[in-house]
């Protein structure tokens, strides 16, 4: 049976323990490449070298090789995407210098609707802005993991910074929005204050127009 990784199986101090068990014959830097792939937001050390199986110190030792690896500085050439440490946590991004390559990609895509979880999602980052996903996920009850990463790749929204004790990234809308909506700045959305009881869904009536 397949041993699914969960949020909560990131932070669990056991959770080296029965990794080990299955991944022992696996190389460290291709576990720790794994958890990278598919996480959505800086992940600490202590959190990774859980998830991974392996002390700290090993951990360390093989970020660092990582990073000299994908910068070229090592036998094979610079790679498309870097590996840093922002706020206390590790993950991989997209070089700041492709940027472009990537916008117009994502720019070339053919339009598609939104669904309405994407919609929801989208509505709720634009007013309560800088807002992270645990955050948006608690106010609409549902996972965001993947609305937030299409809201992403469609430029609707982006990652403004990472919280300085938390790691985790804050988002908001880009220009892009403002453009799709028709309006010039976030002060022209429509207030939503009178359709909301008070605390309703999760919104602070003292931080909507």
């Amino acid at each position: 049976m397949t041993d699914d990784l969960t949020a909560e199986d990131l932070t669990d101090p056991t959770r080296g323990e029965r990794i080990d068990e299955v991944a022992t014959e696996l190389p460290l830097a291709e576990r720790i490449e794994a958890i990278l792939f598919i996480v959505d937001e800086p992940i600490g050390l202590i959190a990774l070298a859980a998830a991974v199986g392996s002390p700290v110190p090993a951990v360390r030792q093989t970020l660092e090789s990582l990073v000299e690896d994908y910068d070229g500085l090592g036998k094979g050439p610079r790679r498309g995407f870097e590996l840093r440490e922002v706020g206390g946590g590790w993950r991989l991004y997209v070089r700041e210098d492709l940027d472009d390559v990537v916008a117009a990609f994502v720019g070339g895509q053919a339009p598609a609707r939104l669904s309405q979880a994407a919609l929801e999602t989208l509505a709720v980052i634009a007013y309560k802005q800088p807002v992270t996903r645990s955050q948006v996920a608690s106010i609409r009850a549902v996972n965001v993991d993947s609305v937030v990463r299409t809201l992403l790749a469609r430029g609707l929204i982006t990652e403004l910074f990472a919280d300085s004790e938390t790691g985790a990234i804050n988002y908001g809308t880009t220009d892009a929005l403002l453009q799709h909506l028709g309006i010039n700045s976030l002060d022209e959305l429509p207030p939503i204050s009178p359709l909301l009881d008070d605390g309703a869904d999760g919104f602070d009536e003292g931080t909507i127009r």
